[in-house]
C-alpha cells in the first residue's frame, strides 16, 4: 500500500490556491510587527500605560515568538502541518480579538505573549506547508517567488495598512485587522488542507527546554540592552545565560539520540549559509525600517500613511527580484550569486543613504537608495528561503524553515539592540563635539541625523560581512533537483491538497 502524498499531481490549480492561503497568512504576521509599532502612541495614550512599559508590548511577544520557534517546528513535523496551521491561526486570530478588546494594559501585553506563542507555531508550518507542497522544479520556483516577495515586503505594506488604520479608525483595528487575514485562509485552507502521513519525527524534550531556555535569555538580553543598556546584569545576565544554553544545546544535539535540530540540517553547506543570511538580514534590515522610517517621520515630518507610501516603490523592486531570482535566476545560478550580490547590492543602498541631511528631497535622497535595497533584498529573499528547506527529509521539513524564522528572530534582536546602541553613541558624540552649552533644536536635529548616518554605515558593513560569508558558505550552482528521499510520491488521493 503505498503512502498518501503530500501534494496532488502538479499542474492542478487548487494549488495555487494553497499558496494564496499560505501567503495570506504569512503576511498577516510579517505585516504585524510593523503595524503594532505604529499603533503604540496611541494605545499608550487609550489605556494610560508609561513609556517605560511600553517596550512591553513589543518584548513580550518578540520573548514567546523567538524562544517557541523551534519547538513548533518540529511539532509540526510531529502531529502534522495541517493540524499546526490551523490552530496557529485561529490562536492568533483570536489572541489578536483580544489585544483589540484590550481595556488594560495587562490585558494587552498577555494577548500580545499569546500572539507570539501562536506565530512561532504558524510562521515556520506555512514554510514548510509551501516547501512540501511545491516540488516540482518550474512550480517550486513560482511558488517561492511569490512568498518571498510576501516576506520581503511585509514590512513597508505594514507602514501603509497601519497608518492608514491608525489614521481612519484607530489603534485597535491595527489588532482587528489580522482577523480579516486569518479568516480567510481558515476558511480556504481548511478545505483544501488535509491530514499528511506521520514523518516518524519524534520531540527532542530536553532539547526543547534548553534552547527555548536559551532563546529567551538572548531575546530579552538584546531587547535589555536595546532599552536601557549593555552594562546592567538584565543585559549581559541574560546573554550570557543564553549563550551558555545555546552552546550546551549544540552539544546535545549530537547526542540525542531524536535530535530537536538535527546536525544534518544545518551541517549542510547551502542549508547553513542560508541561515546565516538570514540572521544577516534581520540585523541589517532594522537599518530601514527602523531608522529610516524615524528620519521620515521625525526630520521630515512624514506621517505615517505618507512614510508607506514613500516605500511602496522599494516593496515593488522586492516583489519583481523575488520572482524573477526564483523563476529565473536559481534554476540557472543556484543561491550563492544571488546572495552574495543582494548582500552587497544591500551595502551599496545603506551607504547611498547616508547622503541624508535635515532638508531632503525624497526623489534626490531616498527613492533611489530605498529601490537599490528593494533589489538586493529580492535577491536574497529569492535565495534564502528556497535554499533553507532545500533537500531535507519530510520529517525535517518543519525544523528546517523554524531555523530560518529563528535567524531573523535573532538577527532582529541583534540588529535592534546593536543599531540603537550605536546611533544613541554617535548622537551623544555629536553633540559633545558640537554644543556649546545647552544645545538648540537645529543641533538636536543635526545629531539626530548624525546617529542615523552611522548607523547606515554599520548596516553597510553588515551586508558586507554577510556578503563575505554567504560567498564562503554557499555551494557554487543549482540546488540539487528533489530525488525520491526528499519529495512525495505520486498523489493516491488527488482530490485535496495535503499539508
Amino acid at each position: 500500500m503505498s503512502t498518501p502524498s503530500a501534494v496532488p499531481a502538479a499542474g492542478d490549480s487548487r494549488r495555487w490556491m494553497v499558496l494564496a492561503v499560505i501567503c495570506t497568512a504569512y503576511l498577516m504576521l510579517t505585516l504585524d510587527a510593523t503595524v503594532m509599532n505604529l499603533a503604540l502612541p496611541s494605545a499608550q495614550t487609550s489605556l494610560r500605560f508609561s513609556d517605560a512599559d511600553k517596550q512591553w508590548v513589543v518584548t513580550a511577544y518578540a520573548l514567546s515568538y523567538g524562544s517557541l520557534l523551534l519547538f513548533s517546528g518540529r511539532l509540526a513535523d510531529l502531529i502534522g502541518r495541517k493540524e499546526t496551521f490551523v490552530a496557529g491561526l485561529a490562536g492568533f486570530a483570536a489572541a489578536s480579538a483580544v489585544g483589540g478588546a484590550a481595556n488594560s494594559f495587562t490585558m494587552l501585553v498577555a494577548a500580545r505573549a499569546c500572539q507570539g506563542i501562536f506565530a512561532a507555531l504558524l510562521a515556520p508550518t506555512a514554510l514548510s506547508l509551501l516547501a512540501t507542497t511545491f516540488t516540482d522544479p518550474k512550480e517550486r520556483g513560482k511558488a517561492f517567488g511569490v512568498f518571498s516577495a510576501v516576506a520581503a515586503s511585509g514590512g513597508g505594506l505594514g507602514l501603509l495598512i497601519g497608518g492608514a488604520l491608525t489614521s481612519a479608525l484607530n489603534w485597535r483595528w491595527c489588532m482587528y485587522v489580522n482577523l480579516v487575514f486569518a479568516a480567510f485562509s481558515l476558511i480556504v485552507g481548511s478545505s483544501l488542507l488535509t491530514r499528511q502521513p506521520r514523518t516518524g519525527a519524534r520531540m527532542d524534550v530536553p532539547g526543547v527546554v534548553v534552547v527555548s531556555g536559551g532563546m529567551l535569555c538572548l531575546v530579552y538580553g538584546f531587547s535589555n540592552a536595546a532599552t536601557h543598556s549593555w552594562h546592567t546584569p538584565s543585559t549581559w545576565g541574560f546573554l550570557v545565560a543564553g549563550g551558555v544554553l545555546v552552546v550546551l544545546f549544540s552539544f546535545w544535539q549530537r547526542r540525542a539520540q531524536h535530535p530537536l535540530l538535527p546536525p544534518r540540517v544545518v551541517l549542510d553547506r547551502n542549508r547553513g549559509g542560508s541561515y546565516i543570511a538570514a540572521l544577516v538580514i534581520g540585523a541589517g534590515m532594522f537599518g530601514v525600517l527602523l531608522f529610516l522610517i524615524y528620519y521620515m517621520q521625525s526630520d521630515l515630518g512624514y506621517s505615517a500613511i505618507k512614510s508607506g507610501l514613500a516605500l511602496l516603490p522599494m516593496v515593488a523592486v522586492t516583489a519583481v527580484a523575488s520572482n524573477v531570482g526564483n523563476i529565473r535566476l536559481m534554476p540557472r545560478f543556484g543561491p550563492r550569486p544571488l546572495v552574495f550580490a543582494g548582500m552587497l547590492i544591500n551595502a551599496g543602498g545603506m551607504v547611498w543613504l547616508t547622503r541624508i541631511g535635515p532638508d531632503s528631497h525624497y526623489a534626490s535622497t531616498l527613492l533611489g537608495p530605498t529601490m537599490v535595497i528593494g533589489l538586493g533584498m529580492g535577491m536574497i529573499f529569492a535565495a534564502v528561503l528556497r535554499t533553507g528547506t532545500s533537500g531535507v527529509l519530510p520529517q525535517d521539513a518543519g525544523i528546517a524553515s523554524a531555523a530560518i524564522n529563528t535567524g531573523q528572530q535573532l538577527g532582529g534582536a541583534i540588529g535592534t539592540a546593536l543599531l540603537n546602541t550605536i546611533a544613541a553613541g554617535a548622537t551623544t558624540d555629536y553633540l559633545t563635539g558640537h554644543a556649546r552649552g545647552k544645545p538648540g533644536p537645529a543641533l538636536l536635529h543635526l545629531a539626530t541625523i548624525h546617529g542615523y548616518t552611522r548607523v547606515f554605515w554599520w548596516c553597510a558593513g553588515i551586508f558586507a560581512l554577510g556578503a563575505v560569508l554567504s560567498g564562503a558558505l554557499l555551494r557554487s550552482g543549482p540546488l540539487p533537483v528533489p530525488g525520491p528521499s526528499t519529495s512525495p510520491k505520486p498523489a493516491t488521493e488527488p482530490e485535496k491538497v495535503r499539508s
